[in-house]
This record gives structure tokens, sequence and C-alpha cells, in this order.
């Protein structure tokens, strides 16, 4: 059997390698930064000033990191008890914490993105796409929510291509639809980019829909949609979407598209899904399915500030 040609423009790697592989490098430190260790107490006054009740016993940062720990280590809870308890032993100043803390406030983290506008172009150029997400008690999963044998964790994101940075996430189960997530991850993306600084959305054939080339229209933002064979050139609802056809027909086809708009840059989306679930692993641990969704959505926040690092 031939080998089918490899079409489209060949890709050149411009990276400076050495300053990469440092860049790699330095992303094992963040895995064992323990700075907040030296502002325990500064850490913790900041933030019980004005609490009502009950004062934290533990600065955010150190709650962040432990969930570092929870989500690369894959280390239970009972177990990150001991873990910091004989830390402890070391670092004077570090507190232990109980298992049943630790579940509790990682439960409560905020998961909001944390991305650098200061990396971003004025005009943005995203791509969003979905993936599964691994439950490894299928069993209760099953039981639970199906009562028949299936169920997994749907992953939403939206990532700007020029840097792989996530822009938005939602994390939903499997019955979810890409085309229902694609407004929020809009909304989420035009939040952190500030509106109007998205030039284009590339996205596969899932969301191809009226909504979703009208939402386009609306603010004024390319689309990159791939839309289906047979999409009709007439408005129907959605006269944004008949001139992307035409338009797609006038250059003869997908691969002219394709080349035209960028659409190869889309797979960047895939690859970020493939990092994050070799780093981080792509099965989550937690029983209830607000937690499973809440762990799967942290693997991708945590892969956000992995990027950071200069």
């Amino acid at each position: 059997m031939t080998k089918n040609e490899r079409w489209g423009n060949p890709h050149i790697d411009h990276r400076d390698w050495s300053t990469y592989n440092e860049r790699l490098v330095q992303r094992g430190e963040f895995y064992l930064s323990l700075d907040f260790v030296e502002n325990w107490f500064s850490l913790l006054n900041s933030v019980n000033c004005g609490k009502r009740g009950r004062p934290f016993e533990y600065p955010p940062s150190f709650i962040e990191w432990m969930a570092i720990v929870y989500i690369f280590f894959q280390i239970p809870y009972r177990q990150m008890e001991g873990f910091v308890r004989k830390l402890s032993e070391y670092l004077p100043l570090l507190k232990s914490a109980d298992y049943t803390t630790l579940f509790r406030r990682i439960r409560k983290l905020d998961l909001s993105l944390n991305v650098d506008p200061s990396l971003l172009s004025e005009d943005v150029i995203v791509a969003v796409d979905s993936t599964g997400i691994k439950v490894t008690n299928r069993g209760e999963w099953m039981r639970e929510k199906w009562k028949v044998r299936r169920g997994w964790i749907k992953i939403h994101i939206m990532i700007d291509v020029e840097t792989n940075s996530i822009l938005a996430i939602e994390a939903t189960d499997e019955e979810t639809s890409d085309g229902e997530m694609f407004v929020p991850l809009l909304d989420q993306a035009e939040d952190i980019c500030g509106e109007g600084n998205i030039l284009k959305v590339l996205a596969d054939g899932a969301y191809d829909s009226k909504e979703a080339f009208n939402e386009l229209d609306n603010r004024n933002i390319q689309s990159g949609i791939k839309t289906r064979k047979n999409a009709s050139t007439k408005s129907g609802g959605s006269p944004y979407r008949a001139e992307s056809v035409r338009e797609k027909n006038k250059m003869g086809g997908y691969k002219e598209w394709a080349k035209e708009k960028g659409y190869g840059m889309r797979w960047k989306v895939e690859g970020v899904y493939s990092s994050v679930k070799r780093i981080f692993g792509e099965t989550v641990r937690a029983t209830s399915e607000e937690g499973m969704m809440r762990e799967a959505a942290l693997k991708f926040i945590l892969y956000n500030n992995l990027l950071n690092i200069l």
C-alpha cells in the first residue's frame, strides 16, 4: 500500500534548542518550588486579614503546592499527610496538615486559568477542541451516572496557537457536545485576551453550526471552522456561514482553504492534550462527579503554569 504524500507547507523548526532545553529543565523545579515556606506567616496574615470566622492555618500557596503533589505524583491524601509530616522535619517553618484539611482546601481551590497577557500578541489566533479523560473507578461512575457500561470526563479547551497557552477550559460529561461549549469558551478567551483581540478561531467540523458562525460574525472574528462537504451556500439563518462555504468552494476545496486559513495550526490543540496527558496522566481518581471534573480541569491549569516558566 503506497503512503499518501504529505501536503501543505513543510514545517521549519526555528527553536533555539539550548534555550528550549533549559526551559524544560526548569519545569522540574516547579514541582518542588517551596518559596512560600519562608513567607508562611506573612501569607497567612494577608489571607486572614478581615476574614470572618475561623482563620486559615495554611496559606493558599501551600494548598496550591499540595495540589501539584496530588496531581503530578498521584499521591493519595492520607499519604500526602505523611509526606508533609516528614518534609516538615527538614523545613521547620513548614507546618504539617492532616489529610482532611488538604482534601477540603484543594477541593475549594480557585480553578481560574493563569495566563500572562504579555505573552499574547495583539491579534490572537485560537484553536478549540475537546478530549476525553478516563475515570479510574469506572464501575462506580457508570452505576451512579448512567446505569450502563460507559462514562468519562470531557475536557473542552481553547488555546492560543502562538504560545500554546490555554485561554479557556470547561469540564463536562461525555454527553455534552462540542458545539454547546463553543460560546462559553469564547467568552472566557475574550476575558483573558481582551474584547476584539481574537482575530480568528480554528475548529473542526464538530463546531460547524449556524450558532457558532453567527457568534463569530457578531464579534467580528474570522472563521477557521471546517464546514461539511455538502454544506449549503444559502443563508438559512447564518449569512456568515453561507459566505464561508462559498469562499471555500471558490478556493477549490478543502486543501486550498486549509492553506489559506492556516487550518493546520489547529492541530496545536492536539499537542496540548498530548502534553497534559503525558505529564499529568490521562485518568482521574476522584469518586464524585464534581471531584472528577475539578481534578481533570486542574491538570490543564497546572500545565498553563508550566508554560509560564521562563
